[in-house]
């Protein structure tokens, strides 16, 4: 992940990491039952509408929806706050850290309304849910991991079935699979998932030995294996036959990223028109269209859009806003 942000939030990171979390419904969180409550105007229910995480001063950090066909006209804002969040399929996943520094992963219905919560210990980084609504996955940033003798950030990816209630807390008990051969390390590393239609494969970002690979998992067979080299958060597209992605500029990650999309039969790459840095996990607005959020002075984002074929030029279509989704 980018060393800017790593180094601006070692600090929190590594008192989230020490807090206490809790799992269910306790009286302990009856107080704080507004923050990731009833929105309201603002559900989960089909489009065409998109919805993201606001970073306007007069609601940072709250959900709101806006027209798909209309972006810049009126917002719903909701109570419902996340510090990333995705939806689909009328499932939301939204990371939170409350004012203690604990950190949890609240599971939401289409009303907004608690369905699950999971204990998550690191600061919260990417969230997905799959096309279907049943699976959903996070990544946190945490320190103190062996390897780096607790002094680098390190991350922690995990998976939840929301209909069953099977999971894995992190993909690293995952049986790794490099370059067709068998391959086990300390240093291994997850982050960024997409999800298949079938809920069952998977797509996520591994680092180990200092290079970062895109790979292709199953989550009932609890693998992973490595595709290519010099991918990170893939997002699939709704047909299911390209990825898109950011790279690092030359592989060197403290030279900021490009999006790009890449094509699963031909395994062609297509550099997108966007030539800015982009800092994040990109989401489908329909077959031909990606957003991403870019960063715009201090606290704030705004949600932009390219072509993915690699042709026309990024569009603004979203001011003060972040981890975007499509309501479809």
């Amino acid at each position: 992940m980018t060393t800017r942000i790593l180094i601006a939030i070692v600090g929190v990171v590594a008192l989230a990491t020490g807090a206490a979390v809790y799992i269910g419904l306790a009286a302990a969180r009856n107080q704080d039952a507004a923050a990731v409550g009833t929105a309201g105007s603002v559900t989960l229910t089909s489009g065409p509408r998109l919805l993201a995480r606001s970073t306007a001063d007069a609601d940072r950090g709250h959900l709101v929806t806006v027209s798909a066909t209309d972006p810049s006209g009126p917002r719903a804002v909701s109570p419902v706050s996340c510090t990333r969040v995705h939806v689909a399929g009328g499932t939301g996943i939204c990371l939170r850290q409350d004012s203690d520094l604990t950190t949890e992963g609240v599971v939401l219905d289409q009303r907004l309304e608690r369905k699950r919560e999971v204990p998550l210990f690191g600061l919260p980084s990417r969230a997905r849910v799959s096309p279907s609504g049943r699976m959903v996955a996070w990544t946190v940033f945490v320190t103190g991991d062996s390897y780096s003798g607790g002094r680098y950030f390190s991350t922690r990816t995990g998976i939840l079935d929301t209909k069953t209630g099977d999971g894995t807390r992190t993909l690293e008990d995952y049986a790794v699979t490099v370059n067709g051969e068998p391959y086990s390390a300390a240093d291994v590393n997850f982050w960024g998932v997409t999800f298949a239609k079938d809920d069952n494969r998977f797509f996520a970002t591994m680092s180990t030995g200092g290079r970062r690979y895109l790979v292709d998992g199953d989550f009932a067979a609890r693998t992973v294996r490595t595709v290519r080299e010099n991918v990170e958060c893939p997002s699939l597209s709704p047909d299911g036959t390209r990825l898109a992605f950011k790279s690092a500029v030359d592989g060197d990650p403290a030279r900021g990223w490009r999006l790009s999309v890449l094509d699963l039969a031909t395994a062609a790459v297509t550099a997108l028109a966007e030539t800015r840095d982009v800092d994040d996990q990109a989401v489908w607005i329909d077959d031909r269209t990606v957003a991403y959020s870019i960063p715009r002075g201090t606290g704030h984002s705004d949600v932009w859009s390219v072509p993915a074929d690699g042709s026309g030029t990024p569009r603004l279509v979203l001011v003060d806003g972040e981890s975007p989704a499509v309501l479809r």
